[in-house]
């Protein structure tokens, strides 16, 4: 998916190049900086993808799972360069006005590039919530970003086309792409930066695994000191398993299995770590 991503920002990125060049569109300007963006990105992301496939290792134990949320900060960081780059662009362009030229044809051209990359952009959305991928998730946001974005500059174009007198519109759609690119930027980020921090299961999740402990535990046994983080699209929930002193130690480890197979059932990929203890140690945990 990574590699349809690459393909889709060099045929966008030269086709609004192309359309630049033929009407000397900063907002046009702007939508093809940020196709740019996009192959960077895309390339990024696919050197990371092989990293994070691969098993753990001696030097790796818990996996390369990790390098998703680095590639993904690293797209938030580029949208949000591309932002600041773009409003700079346009304002020197409201400074300094120019007329637009093949206004039809510079149109018809972007409006193919954002079907391109809309369609590209279904695509891996669905591929992300199949693969629990945030790296494709943020790559997929990112184009669909760049969609809103083309039919935006498009609309107003349109305008500039029918009435030329309103060609201050250029540089204006350009700073308003330059803001939607930013928030953009900051929304790829702000998971990234979560995952990087160990953040706790989402909330839904978190519903799952106690509604599994609470099905699953018997009556004088409870898990405490309860943790749990995200790496990728693996789960790693660790706590105490508390048992009364009287259980056997066959019996508590194979009520261990069984709490272990609950969480498992809804959260898939989890790696679960669980220390037993008996129950009178619970207040030291």
């Amino acid at each position: 998916m990574a590699v349809l991503s690459i393909i889709t920002a060099l045929a966008t990125m030269a086709l609004k190049t192309w359309a630049w060049s033929l009407t000397g569109s900063i907002s046009i300007l702007s939508d093809a900086l940020e196709s740019l963006v996009n192959l960077a990105a895309a390339g990024f992301a696919l050197y990371v993808l092989t990293i994070a496939a691969q098993p753990a290792d001696a030097e790796h134990p818990f996996g390369h799972d990790k390098a998703e949320y680095f590639a993904a900060a690293a797209e938030g960081l580029l949208i949000i360069v591309a932002a600041v780059g773009i409003a700079a662009a346009a304002w020197g362009r409201l400074q300094s006005p120019a007329p637009l030229t093949q206004m039809s044809f510079g149109l018809l051209i972007t409006v193919l590039a954002s079907a391109l990359n809309g369609a590209t952009a279904w695509k891996l959305f669905r591929v992300a919530r199949e693969e629990d991928s945030l790296v494709l998730r943020a790559d997929a946001e990112h184009l669909l970003s760049d969609v809103w974005t083309s039919v935006a500059i498009v609309a107003g174009l349109a305008v500039i086309w029918l009435l030329p007198s309103q060609a201050w519109l250029d540089p204006i759609l350009a700073l308003a792409v330059s803001v939607h690119l930013f928030l953009t930027g900051l929304r790829v980020l702000a998971p990234a930066l979560a995952g990087l921090m160990d953040e706790a299961l989402p909330a839904n999740e978190l519903r799952k695994l106690d509604a599994a402990l609470a099905k699953t535990l018997p009556t004088g046994t409870e898990v405490s000191a309860l943790r749990t983080r995200k790496s990728g699209r693996r789960r790693f929930v660790d706590g105490n398993l508390l048992v009364p002193g009287q259980l056997s130690v066959g019996e508590a480890h194979t009520l261990c299995d069984e709490v272990e197979d609950a969480v498992r059932a809804v959260l898939p990929e989890c790696d679960i770590t669980l220390h037993m203890a008996p129950m009178a140690e619970r207040e030291r945990h």
